[in-house]
């Protein structure tokens, strides 16, 4: 049996379970190394470690927590190369997604540490008794689970356990099944840099039994908020469950994202970025473009921009994780071949990791019309003269997700006024879809989530408001 390269951590130790699982790389069909599988009663431990933490972690000050962050972001900056390789190893991702994993997630880092003094702040509002104070503290909820993805493994599981860490709270962490080593890299990093025992405790458990592991976490007392970033399939659970115990959540969901392309866009850099984010990390990503809205004046010159731009862009697709996400996508396309529905690039594939880019012309009610492929492909959709503006950002909202779009013009007026009318939690002028900034908020609407992530905001989701008032004596 192969060495169990990822043990538990809890409460400051390593801790190898009697039960393990394998991981697989997609491309080689190899087990890179087998993870250590956590029990009920492993997660109960993770939660009760979390919930001594926390007394002393609360107390903690803004420039312990700050100074910590920094520490780990200059840990992920002399660790890359290694960061860079577990990424690669388990989820089968290009070197060029792995390392701007590990860049953006120091980057968030910074930003999370820089606005720690300012977010956990309070106010003293005026009152309307006289001789009488009022003071709003702001506090850390308590312990949090965070539950993060496999597809942008080292951002998203960073951002969250940062934010909350910031905001004073501890956290038992459930890495992916798919991707245990690089999220226990995190671990590594944030131990390797001065955190306390029992403020970040990392579980990991087999897909068959995470159903029951989560839920004994969620359910525990001392859990006070959940953070998952995910399907909106399990998302979906994940509320149910948390709306059970009562439980608080902040969810960052799947997404359809739709591209805008207007008659005065620069067609050539529009095109570029519409396949560039529909095929970029093999289109496993929440942000990926999945629907291109072109205006029928320039959609010939456009589409043949599109189709040279995603021949060009093949080396940057990578492989899926799994077979069975890039089957999910493939069954997408066959649904739309079945249908009749016409494949300007591409199609359905008989490789079962790594599927070719496709573009699918105007489909109607098939499943790619708003289903989340999770794979290399893209619907596009012309969208006649007449009252173009509207239509467009109607087709654009006609969809369950909510998570991200951007609008191609050289017409910041009329580009602005489109952004404001998309259902979209961020909307990006002449940018691509896959785009993120560590000071701005994320967040999605509809069926793509709620709160908000990022900076300040990020650390706000962990934090609650506690009025006290002075009554004066005489």
């Amino acid at each position: 049996m192969p060495e169990i390269a990822v043990p538990l951590w809890i409460n400051g130790k390593a801790i190898t379970s009697s039960s393990t699982f394998p991981v697989t790389q997609s491309t080689s069909s190899e087990t890179v190394h087998h993870a250590s599988a956590a029990s009920p009663d492993d997660a109960i431990h993770a939660v009760e470690a979390a919930k001594s933490a926390f007394k002393e972690w609360k107390k903690s000050s803004h420039v312990t927590r700050r100074d910590l962050l920094l520490r780990v972001a200059a840990h992920y900056e002399s660790h890359a190369a290694e960061l860079i390789q577990h990424q690669m190893k388990e989820t089968s991702c290009s070197e060029a997604w792995g390392k701007q994993n590990v860049e953006l997630a120091s980057r968030y880092l910074k930003e999370i540490a820089a606005c720690t003094s300012s977010v956990i702040g309070g106010s003293m509002p005026p009152l309307e008794k006289p001789n009488t104070m009022g003071f709003v503290f702001k506090e850390p909820v308590g312990p949090v689970l965070c539950i993060a993805p496999w597809n942008a493994a080292l951002v998203l599981a960073t951002r969250g356990i940062a934010s909350a860490i910031a905001a004073g709270c501890t956290v038992v962490f459930k890495a992916s099944e798919l991707s245990p080593r690089t999220h226990y890299a995190i671990v590594e990093a944030f131990s390797q840099s001065g955190l306390p025992d029992g403020v970040l405790n990392q579980i990991q458990t087999k897909r068959d039994d995470a159903v029951e592991v989560t839920e004994v976490v969620i359910a525990h007392d001392a859990i006070r908020k959940v953070e998952f970033i995910g399907s909106a399939a399990v998302g979906r659970i994940i509320a149910q469950v948390a709306a059970k115990y009562l439980k608080p959540v902040v969810m960052e969901l799947g997404g359809k994202c739709p591209a805008i392309v207007l008659d005065d866009a620069n067609l050539e850099e529009a095109a570029k970025a519409c396949a560039m984010g529909a095929i970029i990390n093999h289109g496993q990503i929440c942000f990926s473009t999945e629907r291109i809205i072109v205006h029928e004046a320039v959609a010939e010159e456009f589409q043949k921009h599109l189709i040279k731009a995603m021949k060009e862009s093949g080396s940057h697709v990578g492989s899926a994780v799994s077979q069975g996400i890039a089957q999910h996508a493939n069954d997408v396309l066959e649904d739309s071949k079945r249908a009749g529905e016409t494949f300007l690039l591409g199609g359905p594939s008989s490789d079962p990791i790594s599927l070719q880019p496709t573009i699918v012309l105007n489909p109607k009610d098939t499943r790619i019309v708003d289903e989340e492929t999770f794979g290399p492909s893209a619907s596009l959709y012309v969208v006649p003269q007449n009252n173009f503006d509207e239509a467009a950002i109607e087709l654009a909202n006609r969809s369950a997700y909510g998570l991200n779009a951007t609008v191609w013009t050289r017409d910041m007026a009329r580009g602005l006024g489109i952004a404001r009318e998309l259902e979209y939690g961020q909307v990006h002028v002449n940018s691509i879809t896959i785009y993120t900034s560590p000071t701005a908020s994320q967040g999605g609407v509809k069926a793509s989530g709620w709160g908000r992530m990022n900076g300040g905001w990020g650390i706000d989701e962990f934090l609650t408001e506690k009025f006290v008032s002075w009554h004066g004596v005489s």
